[in-house]
């Protein structure tokens, strides 16, 4: 007979796809974990785990049932959460994932309200990028991401929070500071900088102006940037421009502030969103984190309706 801990067990050496972590993470011997899953496999007459390749892989039916047992181990987890919904407790463990373009103007402005709030709920945050949170989510090592929709991903489900808008940020000097009105067309330039592949804002970018990425030969040097922060650095010292997302600008210096512009003949705008699994468990942990978002943002960037959403996939 099929038990749950035998289907924790396979779950946990798909995500780690190493039996040695896979037995630390349920704290039991190897050992103890091989036979478990050796026996659920004469059991059911298959091999679930390809043990030949290095990292094991699962084989063609392993992945159906692997996808099938964290279903079921996640529907069973709703048993327990219905006993605190019923008790009113608000506890358990919420592990988040947030990317780069939002963590260091986001998280400041919830995640401590949110932790006094419910102090039983133990927060672990981690920065990734969206592709890392999506694979993060979907191997269950993360039960919620915030970042930029749409993902269109079908096994994850989006919930946006809020509408920040897409605002240019320029040296003192660059033609484009005095310029009575700045169109998008006016930022497909050679001295725009951008952030290194694999960041959904700088394809959100290259999207809103059509900027091909290959022709940004008046840069001083190539920089594969990982951060907003680290942009507006350099182009404070060695000119240029770059897009930024409006929370960057929240709590900028007077200073900083005098070199941002929003575009005239358009107000594009990036969905932010909470983004957790189908078959997610904690329900109740991820309506209060969804709240406490909401709670924390300006009226203005609640409404979807301010301005036209800019793609990034």
């Amino acid at each position: 007979m099929i038990t749950l801990t035998q289907l924790e067990y396979i779950v946990a050496v798909d995500t780690f796809r190493h039996f040695g972590r896979a037995a630390e993470h349920c704290f039991i011997t190897q050992p103890t974990l091989s036979m478990q899953i050796k026996k659920l496999e004469e059991d059911l007459e298959v091999v679930i785990f390809d043990r030949s390749k290095q990292p094991l892989i699962p084989t063609d039916v392993g992945k159906r049932i692997i996808e099938q047992s964290r279903i079921v181990l996640q529907e069973s987890e709703k048993v327990n959460n219905i006993v605190k919904d019923h008790k009113n407790l608000i506890s358990g463990e919420l592990k988040i994932g947030i990317i780069p373009t939002l963590a260091p103007y986001l998280l400041p402005l919830f995640i401590g309200n949110y932790k006094r709030k419910y102090p039983n709920i133990l927060i672990k945050v981690e920065e990734l990028t969206t592709e890392n949170i999506v694979d993060h989510l979907q191997r269950d090592l993360l039960d919620v991401g915030i970042l930029v929709t749409p993902l269109k991903e079908d096994r994850i489900n989006e919930r946006p929070i809020f509408y920040e808008e897409m605002m240019l940020y320029m040296h003192k000097d660059h033609p484009l500071h005095n310029k009575t009105e700045v169109r998008v067309k006016d930022i497909s330039v050679p001295e725009i900088w951008l952030l290194s592949d694999g960041h959904c804002f700088r394809h959100q970018v290259i999207n809103l102006c059509s900027f091909k990425g290959a022709s940004n030969v008046n840069l001083p040097f190539h920089f594969e940037a990982g951060s907003l922060e680290t942009l507006m650095n350099i182009i404070d010292k060695e000119g240029g421009i770059t897009l930024i997302p409006e929370l960057a600008a929240v709590d900028m210096s007077t200073e900083r502030s005098l070199h941002v512009r929003a575009f005239d003949d358009v107000t594009p705008l990036r969905e932010v969103s909470l983004v957790y699994s189908r078959h997610f468990a904690k329900n109740k942990l991820i309506e209060l984190l969804w709240r406490e978002i909401v709670n924390s943002m300006p009226q203005s960037l609640l409404n979807k309706d301010r301005g036209t959403i800019v793609d990034w996939k």
